[in-house]
Order: structure tokens, then C-alpha cells, then sequence
């Protein structure tokens, strides 16, 4: 008998396998890793989320702007720093004066416009450069703690349309005594800054759903002394009113006008409509009864249950969307 002797045949190439580490490292975006990619590549231009828009130049934030968030000219106006007619004018000077510079100098955006305005108001005496400077940071973080919320779509990125120097925009400049461009944020810090506040909202009440309805009161028999400032964000809660809202009217930032909420809520006095209570124009909105040393309702817990169940199919998709968003 003759016995064949066979050389066993080699095993078949590995598949390639992306390196883990690597792809670690480029998906820990922090708050947003399409925003710590675009800090990498020193990007300029804006950057449009859900809930708001961040404008960067170079890879640092320079203005931030979100619905939720009253701007810099509310901040300034609102205690007396600045009339509210005398920023208009300002404004409207700024826009004036770069549309009559030739054809070739592209429209001011709204935050340049703003920067600009501010600048003159420092120039004209108006305005000291430190109270401009405070309010414009105030406002950008304020801003950009609701542009970074978690959102269901993904941001988009125009490039070549930020804020940085005048000539660089083709925008003429401002005379020599007016002061330079703001200061502008890295994004790491400004990463940071809003992990903190969404840390501190979470230990002062951990449910995220009075940010965003309309308020109510909850009527107690001895309800607790309260601090004047949170007092004055009581006296607008209607059951129809947000926090925005009231921050707004109040003339503070958004973000601080949350902690005051929170907190009210937290105390038992303040409880947000249950959702899908709007009828036509208004919310119903009723408090909910319950003990007198109780927060929250158990009714009003098992709405914001309801709101916070999400999909697992949908948290899949936006894991997904994020790692996308990394690469």
C-alpha cells in the first residue's frame, strides 16, 4: 500500500482588526467627540447642534448661542448695566458699517456682530471692558451647556464661517482705540465646565424633567423659608412659564435659574406639568396633591419615568452616530 503524505494546507490570513486602543482614544470625545475633533484640527467655523450652535475659530469657542439660554445683551440690560435701546443702536451701527464696506466684505454673523457691538460700547465709554468680558462668558457657557445636551440628531459642522480677526474675515477693521477680540475658550474647559454643572443638577434633584416643562407650585401647609433669589424665580412659576422663561424675565443665565428650580423642587414647593398636558394654546397644568414633607408627587415621579424610558434600539443607534462622529 502506498501512503500519500500531505502537507497541510495554510491557515487563511486574519481579518483586520481595528486597534481597540487607538479607537478608545479617538471616541473619548468627552461631552461631544465631534466638537474634541474639531479642537484637534484647530477648525474654525460653526458648529450646529439640537439645541444650540458654538462658534470656533482655530479649535476654541468663541461665541455660543442656544434658545434656552438668554444672550449677553439680556445679561447686560437686566440690572441696570446697560440700557436695552443703547445695545440696539450699538448693534445696528455694527451691521450698518460693514455693509457699506464694498462688495467684497461678506455679512457680519450674529456673533461678530455681537463682539462688534460690544467693542464699540467699551470704545464710547458706555461699557467697561471687564463688565463686557464677564457677561459675553457668562452667556457663552450658559449657552453652551444647552448646545451640548445629549440630542436624537447628530451636529453639523460649517467650516471657514467663525469668528476669528477681522482681516482674516474680510471684515474692516474697528479704529485703534476700540479693544481687541474676546478672549476665546478651549473646549477642553469647556467640556469640563459643563460635565461639573451637569454633575451638580444631577445631586441637587436627579430627574431632568422640570429643565423643560412649564412649573407649578405645590401648595403646603408650612412651606420652607426660601432665599430671596430662589423667592423671585417662585414668584414666576404660573404652571405655565419654563425655567428658560423665567430666566429670561429675570435677566439671569439659564443654567442658574435650573439650580434655583431644581432646588425648588427639591423642597416640595415646585413641580413640573406632567407631559402631554397641552390642550390648544395653554398647558393643564394642576399640582398634584400629596403630604406636606413629600417632594415630588408619586404621580409626578412616574411621568418623568414615563418621559426618561428610552429604547434600547434607540440608545443602540445613537452609540452608533457617536462613534461615527469620532472617526
Amino acid at each position: 500500500m502506498t501512503t500519500l503524505r500531505t502537507t497541510p494546507a495554510p491557515p487563511p490570513p486574519r481579518l483586520p482588526v481595528r486597534d481597540r486602543t487607538a479607537a478608545l482614544d479617538r471616541g473619548r470625545g468627552g461631552v461631544s467627540p465631534m466638537l474634541t475633533r474639531l479642537a484637534a484640527e484647530r477648525a474654525t467655523g460653526i458648529l450646529i447642534r439640537e439645541r444650540g450652535t458654538l462658534h470656533l475659530a482655530d479649535g476654541k469657542v468663541v461665541h455660543a448661542e442656544s434658545p434656552a439660554a438668554p444672550g449677553a445683551d439680556v445679561l447686560l440690560a437686566a440690572h441696570g448695566t446697560l440700557d436695552a435701546d443703547v445695545w440696539r443702536q450699538a448693534l445696528a451701527e455694527s451691521v450698518s458699517s460693514t455693509a457699506g464696506a464694498g462688495t467684497g466684505t461678506r455679512r457680519l454673523t450674529g456673533a461678530e456682530a455681537v463682539h462688534r457691538a460690544g467693542r464699540r460700547l467699551v470704545a464710547g465709554g458706555l461699557l467697561t471692558p471687564g463688565a463686557l468680558e464677564m457677561c459675553r462668558l457668562t452667556a457663552l457657557y450658559d449657552a453652551a451647556y444647552f448646545a451640548l445636551a445629549p440630542s436624537s440628531t447628530p451636529g453639523r459642522f460649517r467650516y471657514g464661517t467663525g469668528d476669528g480677526t477681522d482681516e482674516a474675515l474680510g471684515v474692516p477693521r474697528e479704529p485703534d482705540d476700540v479693544p481687541g477680540d474676546p478672549r476665546p475658550v478651549p473646549v477642553a474647559a469647556l467640556e469640563r465646565e459643563t460635565l461639573r454643572r451637569r454633575d451638580l443638577l444631577h445631586r441637587i434633584w436627579p430627574h431632568a424633567l422640570p429643565d423643560e416643562v412649564p412649573l407649578t407650585r405645590e401648595h403646603r401647609p408650612s412651606p420652607p423659608p426660601l432665599p430671596a433669589r430662589r423667592q423671585a424665580v417662585l414668584a414666576r412659576v404660573d404652571g405655565i412659564r419654563t425655567a428658560s422663561e423665567i430666566a429670561r424675565e429675570l435677566g439671569r443665565p439659564a443654567f442658574h435659574t435650573l439650580v434655583d428650580v431644581r432646588r425648588l423642587v427639591a423642597a416640595g414647593v415646585v413641580s413640573p406639568c406632567p407631559p402631554l398636558s397641552f390642550t390648544g394654546s395653554e398647558p393643564e397644568c394642576e399640582p398634584v396633591p400629596g403630604p406636606p414633607d413629600v417632594g415630588v408627587p408619586v404621580d409626578a415621579f412616574a411621568a418623568v419615568d414615563a418621559v426618561e424610558h428610552v429604547d434600547p434600539h434607540i440608545t443602540l443607534l445613537k452609540r452608533l452616530r457617536d462613534a461615527l462622529e469620532a472617526l
